[in-house]
């Protein structure tokens, strides 16, 4: 039987400073100490429980990490001030000038651009890869590659890494195998199926209301104290640092991630079959029609669903448009980027989210002017909401 990850945090305890049930947070920059020589010994990264500055780590943040990494059946984790800070930082400490990356080519812009643009000056290259196809990513992979990277789920169109074959593949050439769990959170566990590293953009799913900005790295101690070393850690030394305000609030949300999942996920699944049977192409990974269902059925955490990420598309971006006017207009949602909010999130991503791809390589990816991204919320009547976006879809003559 698989462990259940929800468990995992909750098995975790913290006690406040006085008694309180929630830890306290720690609201200072710098720490002191007792003795000169503690200092001295815990810039050499060898006092274990002594806190040093905030932008190295702080208690706040550790207890963040700490019930992130037990989420992700990681051995230790590192929280970030965003998730582009989570990362930018693992690429740059696992890859170094005139080594190589093989991505999937359907990933989060910021990410894309980050990879097609930002990386080159350094000298790492990139070559982006339909992430499904094992003969395509295996061809991609050269003498200098030293990552593949992924989304467990691919942002924007819901294409499924299949990480366990990716995992023999990364083994196969000692490749370091980075999966972007976002869209996924306890759905998915990339490390038990043989990832090197997960991150999170901690903004989405995971907080859930859309008041904050966050992301996180999971995986080996080694790799984590990597990043955090003073004198070479990427993520020390970039300074994407996590405020403790917005720490201690993202571990009160983490502790309802559970059921807002399996919520997302049940709605998601009704509004995506309810979409199919209307005629509209419709992509979600729990519909039999996803081509990759079988292998997100061979991953998935039973219990928490297929995700709360479906697309549609209405067949040009002026339908897209009016369509997401009226839904918000009739407060079926927001027009909006991001996901994993209360109330349901769409927007056209070939110009919003993906904007960063150029338009043809959108075109070979398959990313069309009509697509709609939905983050499905978290409706009480489910029924309802479909009837209305339907009315929606009749008054716009979409079906």
């Amino acid at each position: 039987m698989k462990l259940d990850p929800a468990n995992n945090i909750q098995d975790l305890q913290y006690f406040g400073e006085f008694g309180g049930v929630n830890p306290s947070i720690s609201d200072s920059s710098t720490f002191t100490f007792i003795k000169a020589k503690t200092m001295f010994d815990t810039f050499e990264g060898n006092a274990d429980g002594c806190y040093l500055y905030s932008r190295h780590t702080s208690p706040s943040n550790l207890y963040l990490g700490e019930a992130l990494a037990a989420m992700e059946g990681a051995e230790s984790a590192n929280v970030a001030a965003s998730g582009m800070g989570a990362i930018t930082p693992v690429l740059m400490q696992l890859c170094g000038a005139g080594e190589h990356i093989v991505s999937s080519r359907t990933i989060y812009g910021g990410t894309y651009a980050y990879l097609k643009n930002f990386m080159p000056r350094f000298n790492v290259t990139t070559s982006f890869v339909d992430i499904t196809k094992l003969d395509i990513v295996e061809a991609a992979i050269t003498k200098n590659t030293k990552v593949l990277y992924c989304e467990t789920v691919s942002n924007p169109l819901l294409e499924v890494a299949d990480i366990r074959s990716l995992s023999a593949l990364a083994k196969k050439y000692n490749l370091k195998l980075v999966v972007d769990n976002t869209f996924s959170p306890l759905s998915i566990s990339p490390l038990a199926l043989g990832a090197d590293v997960v991150i999170h953009s901690l903004t989405k799913f995971i907080n859930g209301s859309s008041d904050t900005v966050g992301g996180v790295v999971c995986g080996t101690t080694d790799f984590i104290n990597q990043l955090k070393d003073v004198n070479t850690g990427a993520s020390m030394l970039m300074g994407s640092t996590m405020d403790s305000m917005r720490s201690a609030s993202i571990l009160k949300n983490l502790r309802t991630l559970h059921i807002r999942m399996q919520q997302h996920s049940k709605n998601a699944l009704y509004l995506a079959e309810k979409f199919e049977s209307l005629g509209i192409k419709t992509v979600y990974p729990g519909l039999k029609s996803h081509k990759s269902n079988s292998i997100f059925k061979s991953m998935m955490n039973e219990k928490y669903g297929f995700g709360g990420m479906l697309t549609i598309d209405v067949g040009s971006l002026d339908k897209a448009n009016a369509l997401m006017e009226l839904m918000q207009k009739r407060n079926l949602g927001y027009l909006a980027v991001s996901l994993g909010f209360y109330k349901t999130l769409f927007s056209a991503p070939g110009t919003s989210t993906s904007s960063e791809i150029p338009e043809n390589e959108q075109k070979e990816m398959g990313l069309t002017d009509g697509l709609i991204r939905f983050s499905i919320g978290l409706d009480a009547d489910i029924s309802r909401t479909f009837i209305m976006i339907r009315e929606s879809l009749e008054a716009l003559s979409i079906v």
